[in-house]
């Protein structure tokens, strides 16, 4: 219950009667008028045990009814036992009165200024000495109108010893520091840690530290690995924090040994169940590249499966419903089954020629780094098909991760973007078509014997890729026929034509010879002169999407690219992490990446990164 100052009254004036309860109230003068109901209630409970340790204060009107001035809260709770209870013991409770409105006002006025709440050194001794006298937590709790999650607290902190309460009560340390001493059993260092620490500016954490030197976090990595059940199960001892949710284990060297047992029995199911010719634990949290590049180890990666036509097509269904939210748990299961097919599999062969590494990271899980070949492994790799041989002549060159088809693709959205890029540049246009039809070009083809021929500029995944209509009225005789769009009086239409003028001339002249360039017209070198001089921009466009492009190359490729993009190695935090993502995920972030804010900002990227990638286009076009 709330500590409270005794009124001091004039000797003549301290009357205490018993007034009957129905023949109290609360006074306008009492200052207090909110009060929660909890708190009552709480009063009421502590009031039943211990019974009312405070009289009240009030003024006697001339019907003889008090008006109390100060233990209104007191009163309340009174109340409320009658209420509930009818075996209740108030009758009449006792009142001190004043002499009259002045001194009740005067007292009213003074319990209120004087209410104080204990300190909490006060409040940790007063916690304590119940306890020793016998009583439960609930009972405590009630007794000082409080919760019982603060009375356990308080009474973890009445076990201090008493140079520590008392440089708390003289304001030598904070209660944070108190709370600190908790976690130490070693009175003798407690004390000793106390002289260093009083009028000091010490954290809590330090003097955790100084407390217990050697001991482990549960929030390390170790730790989470093998688990505190598992660590109290063989005998470690731990430390918990009553006032936060860290808890301390004791035993390094215990932890040490189970994490090393356990990480080397996950070792061992990685050659005895998944069927690795090798597996190698490593202590580290993390897998040093930079290392791995020393050993000479070669790479294999699972062989990527491939779907029916029937298969893909309840895929794409199944992902549109899964992106919506609205996938049932059979559902879920088929498009899981999908997706292993996709991501594949290491085969028989790949197993028998190679290894892994085997971590536990930051978090606490297992990380398995897959397909490594030993060198003295390679050979046999080699022999199995399984590993291409080393490349021996400096002519060779590495497999290209584009298809032919996507290499077509790409080089149709660059003709697409030189061929726009020309539409606004007309003497451009007919400078080229001069110099082509002219014996300078080494072309003798006369001008009546032009063939418009149509250069494929559209990508067969048009996701993505924005066309130029202007570039689009070129379709074939064919197609004109179909319509019903063939001209019957040339004469005519050419008059019609000719009263357009000769800028629209000019503009038809511009679009019909543009869309004949053919992609690298005269070599990839003057091809190239004519999209810089034309400011041709593929990336105007063409927008590089999961659909159109990262989807259609290996997983081993976007790895790749992200490092370019992100201008990191392999060891890059982000890398690893979109390197255990399945391929579809990896396409779906490499999207995002380009275009989405957020994803940007979650991988970190500079602004010259994102002008980087704003421009970016792959180099197969």
């Amino acid at each position: 219950m709330t500590k409270q100052q005794s009124i001091q009254t004039d000797a003549a004036s301290a009357v205490i009667l018993q007034i009957p309860l129905e023949m109290l109230s609360i006074s306008d003068l009492n200052p207090r008028k909110a009060v929660s109901e909890a708190h009552i209630e709480s009063l009421a409970d502590s009031i039943e045990r211990f019974g009312l340790i405070h009289n009240l204060a009030g003024l006697m009107d001339e019907d003889g009814k008090v008006g109390v001035v100060a233990g209104g809260c007191r009163l309340r709770a009174i109340q409320m036992i009658a209420e509930r209870s009818k075996t209740h013991p108030f009758t009449t409770v006792p009142v001190k009165l004043a002499a009259d409105a002045t001194e009740a006002e005067d007292w009213a006025s003074a319990e209120n200024a004087a209410r104080e709440d204990m300190t909490p050194a006060d409040e940790i001794r007063a916690f304590g000495r119940m306890k020793e006298r016998g009583a439960s937590v609930p009972e405590i709790a009630l007794a000082f109108a409080v919760t019982e999650a603060r009375v356990y607290q308080r009474l973890a902190l009445a076990g201090l010893p008493e140079p520590v309460l008392d440089a708390l009560a003289a304001g030598e340390i904070s209660l944070g520091t108190a709370k600190a001493f908790t976690l130490s059993d070693d009175e003798a260092l407690t004390l000793s840690l106390l002289d260093q620490v009083k009028d000091q500016a010490v954290s809590e954490a330090a003097i955790k530290n100084a407390l217990h030197p050697d001991a482990i976090k549960a929030t390390d990595r170790r730790a989470k690995f093998v688990g505190i059940e598992a660590y109290e199960a063989d005998g470690g001892t731990v430390t918990r924090d009553l006032f936060s949710d860290e808890v301390f284990l004791a035993s390094p060297a215990l932890l040490d040994r189970l994490f090393a047992e356990k990480l080397d029995a996950a070792r061992a199911d990685l050659v005895e169940k998944d069927g690795w010719a090798w597996a190698e634990a490593r202590n580290e949290a993390w897998l040093n590249y930079y290392e791995l590049d020393q050993m000479k180890l070669a790479r294999l990666y699972p062989i990527e499966g491939d779907l029916t036509e029937a298969e893909a097509e309840d895929y794409d269904a199944l992902a549109d419903l899964a992106n919506g939210g609205v996938l049932d748990e059979d559902g879920e299961a088929r498009l899981s089954k999908f997706q292993a097919i996709l991501d594949g599999d290491y085969s028989k062969d790949q197993l028998a020629h190679a290894g892994c590494i085997i971590l536990v990271n930051g978090s606490g899980k297992i990380e398995v780094t897959t397909g490594l070949v030993r060198p003295e492994d390679k050979k046999a790799a080699i022999e199995a098909g399984i590993l291409q041989a080393p490349q021996t002549s400096k002519s060779d060159t590495p497999k290209s991760p584009y298809s032919q088809k996507l290499v077509a693709d790409m080089q149709a959205i660059r003709l697409a973007s030189v061929q726009a890029a020309l539409l606004a540049k007309p003497e451009l246009v007919l400078d080229l078509l001069g110099f082509g039809l002219s014996v300078a070009s080494g072309s003798f083809e006369s001008v009546f014997g032009i063939r418009l021929d149509r250069p494929t500029n559209a990508p067969s995944v048009e996701d993505g890729f924005i066309s130029e209509p202007r570039l689009e009225h070129g379709i074939d005789a064919c197609e004109y026929w179909q319509k019903g769009t063939r001209v019957d009086d040339l004469a005519e239409a050419f008059a019609a034509f000719r009263e357009g003028g000769k800028k629209a001339r000019n503009v038809q002249i511009t679009e019909a010879i543009a869309r004949t360039l053919p992609h690298r017209a005269g070599g990839p070198e003057f091809f190239g002169l004519i999209a810089e001089e034309a400011g041709a921009d593929i990336r105007k466009h063409w927008t590089p999407t999961a659909e159109n492009f990262f989807s259609r190359v290996s997983a081993g490729h976007l790895v790749d690219l992200l490092c370019e993009f992100l201008d990191c190695d392999a060891r890059d935090e982000h890398v690893t992490a979109f390197a255990k993502l399945k391929k579809a995920e990896k396409a779906e972030k490499m999207e995002k990446l380009m275009s989405d804010p957020t994803t940007q900002k979650l991988m970190g990227l500079t602004p010259d990164q994102k002008a980087k990638l704003d421009k970016w286009v792959p180099d197969c076009t």
